[in-house]
């Protein structure tokens, strides 16, 4: 009876055990379910950095391969989110339908934070981002196309082809497409039921960071970056500030058209005046450098290759063998033909390369023109005209003068038929008639001296 019990006593240890058994299964799943919980948030946080890209200057050809490069890193790293730090005056047309198109294609979730001013093509690069964030005091709209003076173009076609634009990215995000058309369109009448205004015809729409919010063209006002990446639930990752390189800055400044037709009037030039008045070396070098800057802003923004420079320099080559070698302006043509080719091949846009290629043309003529007139003297045109002067300080006897001779009287030594001989005063000099025949030995007289024909009759 008593080697009974320790058995009893484990038969109802099992039995306590089994009844504990949902209490502990209730205690630990929790636990263990907030343990996963804790695993997947540890490891969400390390994955997917936020990239931050400044879209701070004018839009340019540069701009668009900078927020390239920067696109391509961020989806090469799973970045969790990109910013496009907004705060520009707009710029080209072009560049910014290419840079919306890229932003759309992205494989990261993207935001446009305006943190000054999104005007012109800014707007339209904001509208392209999933959400878009503004700071106080900016604001976002003003995309009425423009000349580079500034003034409104008011060409239908043109008009109607960005209003268009602007109302596609606008929908595509539920916004209002009428709100983006009046941003463009002066000429359009449209109404902001939400903020109780109207934009009148000949106006164009600019909004603040308030009215965006409210017509629904801004998504969160937020003050600074951290405010816009917290507000995406993203404050635990690491942010990378993404900044263009030194060679991408340099490529921004000489791709913009102010700089960039500058330097080829100094190519031009430089080149020029080389050619036309040689011996100073610098004009030529500066020149060159000027190129080099030129395709060297256009090869860092992805435009230029080494072919556009190749064909460039053998221009330059035919243009100097056209100086030495005469080839009735051959060398020339094929000269010129290859450096507008090469101009051109290493630009953004042929049509705008034409037309700066044109300008820089005509101010480095006149520029030209002055230089060779000041240094006129040493111009290579000097080494085919005689410009030595026989003078008698540089030891050079002029012929004597035949003028004494006239009214003087001799003897022919010769038979003049016509031409002769005759001796006066002891000298002998040829002399001639007017055409009658003289014979040996017959008195003449010089009756005219022209250059060194002496005239003679008998006497």
């Amino acid at each position: 009876m008593n080697s009974m019990i320790p058995n009893r006593q484990r038969y109802q240890g099992w039995r306590t055990a089994l009844r504990l058994f949902p209490l502990l299964m209730l205690i630990c799943i929790p636990l263990f379910s907030m343990a996963i919980d804790s695993a997947r948030a540890a490891e969400s946080s390390s994955a997917g950095s936020v990239y931050v890209v400044p879209v701070q200057q004018t839009v340019e050809s540069g701009l668009y391969s900078f927020l390239d490069r920067a696109l391509t890193e961020a989806e090469e790293a799973k970045a969790s989110l990109v910013v496009l730090d907004i705060d520009t005056p707009g710029g080209k047309l072009k560049t910014a339908e290419d840079i919306g198109k890229r932003i759309r294609e992205a494989k990261v979730p993207t935001v446009a934070f305006v943190s000054g001013k999104a005007a012109s093509a800014g707007a339209y690069i904001a509208l392209n981002a999933g959400d878009i964030a503004m700071a106080p005091g900016s604001t976002i709209g003003a995309a009425m196309i423009v000349d580079a003076q500034g003034n409104a173009i008011e060409n239908p076609k043109l008009v109607s082809f960005w209003s268009e634009e602007m109302k596609s990215v606008a929908e595509m995000n539920g916004r209002d497409p009428y709100i983006a058309i009046g941003m463009v369109d002066p000429s359009r009448l449209i109404e902001l039921k939400a903020i109780g205004e109207t934009k009148a015809i000949g106006q164009i729409i600019s909004l603040s960071a308030e009215k965006a919010l409210k017509v629904g063209y801004s998504d969160k006002n937020v003050k600074s970056v951290d405010e816009v990446i917290a507000w995406k639930g993203l404050s635990d990752r690491t942010v990378v500030d993404f900044q263009p390189s030194i060679a991408e800055r340099i490529s921004a400044a000489v791709t913009s058209s102010g700089i960039g037709i500058l330097l080829l009037i100094i190519g031009i030039a430089g080149i020029a005046i080389e050619l036309l008045v040689p011996g100073f070396g610098i004009p030529g070098v500066i020149g060159l450098i000027a190129f080099g800057l030129y395709f060297f802003g256009q090869s860092i923004a992805g435009f230029a290759g080494m072919e556009a420079l190749v064909i460039f320099l053998i221009g330059i080559a035919l243009l100097i063998l056209e100086v030495f070698i005469p080839s009735f302006g051959i060398l020339g043509i094929l000269g010129v033909a290859s450096l507008i080719t090469g101009i051109t091949m290493g630009a953004y846009d042929t049509g705008n390369a034409l037309q700066s290629l044109g300008i820089a043309v005509l101010v480095a003529a006149v520029i030209v023109s002055v230089f060779v007139y000041i240094f006129r003297k040493r111009g290579i045109w000097n080494r085919f005209i005689l410009s030595e002067q026989l003078t008698t300080d540089k030891g050079y006897v002029p012929q004597e003068s035949r003028e004494k001779w006239i009214g003087q009287e001799g003897i022919t030594t010769s038979l003049l038929r016509p031409s002769g001989m005759g001796e006066f005063n002891g000298q002998r000099l040829d002399i001639i008639t007017s055409g009658e025949f003289i014979e040996q030995g017959t008195r003449v007289k010089v009756v005219s001296v022209d250059g060194t024909r002496i005239l003679v009759k008998e006497v």
